[in-house]
């Protein structure tokens, strides 16, 4: 009979591996919303580029910069421009300028 724990390893391992991915996946998201919207409410010439790579850093540097980063998502979406700025000022205001 076959040995299972080497099959098993490799799951474990592969599921490991797509669990750190896809939350680099939802930074990268984030970021590029948080930063898009910014520029088309604020700023039309806003950097977007230099702000996702700022943004990206800090989302990979620790998990509560990933915190962060996800509340200040959450809380824009959906929301229009004025009642972002009114509703989560305090959440977005260490992503974006």
């Amino acid at each position: 009979m076959m040995n299972p724990r080497p099959a098993l390893a490799r799951l474990a391992t592969l599921v490991g591996v797509l669990a750190l991915g896809c939350g680099d996946i939802d930074n990268a998201f984030d970021c590029n919303g948080i930063c898009d919207r910014y520029r088309s409410c604020f700023d039309s010439s806003y950097n977007t580029s230099g702000c996702y790579n700022r943004c990206q850093a800090r989302g990979t540097s620790n998990a509560e910069s990933r915190r962060v980063i996800d509340t200040c998502a959450a809380c824009i979406g959906g929301l229009s421009c004025a009642g972002a700025v009114f509703t989560c000022a305090a959440q977005c205001s260490a992503v974006v300028p």
